[in-house]
């Protein structure tokens, strides 16, 4: 991955972020969006995980990581204009196919309480919900309402 793709990561993270269900109705300080904009630009070069692109005519759609533990997919990211087009379902199914190659039983993933779409693709992936509570976002520096997911694996 080049630098190039390496911005083109954390753009198409940040539109998806924006976009989502997770805070529609919310209003976020500007200082939120501006920490999480920089999150979203540092993660490819910073992150010592895999991160997996999906690209439509050579532009990235979306993509996928593996930051931290090997059995959890840490984030899922795609454009909005390419969303409702099978993008994250493809890459959430890669994941889990490597998840399951190396092993693990189990698969986990975390969300927004409120990312109603994101909930209802990953339960199309085979997740459930094992816990709903707070936590604390250290990309937004607030607590938020979480859920943690699981899926076994082959």
């Amino acid at each position: 991955m080049t630098i190039a793709d390496h911005m083109l990561v954390g753009e198409v993270g940040f539109a998806a972020w924006k976009s989502s269900d997770a805070f529609k109705g919310s209003d976020l300080a500007v200082e939120i969006s501006e920490r999480v904009r920089h999150e979203f630009s540092i993660f490819a070069e910073s992150t010592s995980g895999d991160v997996h692109v999906a690209e439509i005519d050579g532009v990235v759609a979306g993509w996928a990581a593996r930051d931290g533990a090997r059995d959890y997919v840490s984030d899922l990211w795609v454009h909005p204009g390419h969303q409702s087009r099978g993008v994250g379902k493809t890459l959430v199914l890669h994941i889990l196919n490597l998840i399951s190659a190396d092993g693990y039983p189990l698969a986990r993933i975390d969300t927004h309480a409120s990312n109603t779409g994101a909930i209802r693709l990953y339960e199309r992936c085979g997740f459930a919900i094992v816990w709903r509570g707070i936590e604390f976002s250290k990309s937004m520096g607030i607590d938020l309402e979480k859920v943690h997911m699981e899926k076994a694996l082959p």
